[in-house]
């Protein structure tokens, strides 16, 4: 079986580029291979505001994220950079700019490219949406 990671590029519900990335994940999930993380980058990290309010005959793509982190232990990982230049901090990032509020949802991380790069070295392919 193959190691993943799976980038998510696209904007929550402004393209269908992470509703693509979520199907793709959850088949490899699924079929057995093995999810490094899914690292959201650019507008990606969109997906992770805890703001996120689809209609109630919407597909939630924010809490199927979370669901698959749950069912599978996959780690989310946004982008610190693109996360704070897009308004989506988390209760870390609040405290140390001395912040009343965060939003991004649990269980999502914040990391950096680094740790992106170091985590393709340990994969076979990275998948970009």
């Amino acid at each position: 079986m193959s190691k993943f990671i799976i980038q998510v590029n696209g904007s929550v519900y402004g393209s269908s580029a992470s509703y693509s990335a979520y199907q793709f994940t959850q088949a490899a999930l699924a079929a057995g291979h093995e999810i490094n993380c899914v690292f959201f980058y650019q507008d990606g990290v969109l997906n992770t505001s805890s703001l996120n309010s689809p209609a109630s005959d919407e597909f939630d793509l924010t809490k199927a994220w979370v669901s698959l982190n749950q069912k599978y232990s996959v780690r989310l990982v946004n982008c610190v950079s693109a996360a704070l230049r897009r308004g989506v901090i988390s209760k870390t990032e609040a405290d140390e700019s001395k912040l009343p509020h965060w939003n991004m949802q649990s269980p999502f991380e914040m990391g950096g490219l680094g740790e992106l790069v170091v985590g393709i070295e340990k994969t076979d392919r990275l998948v970009s949406f």
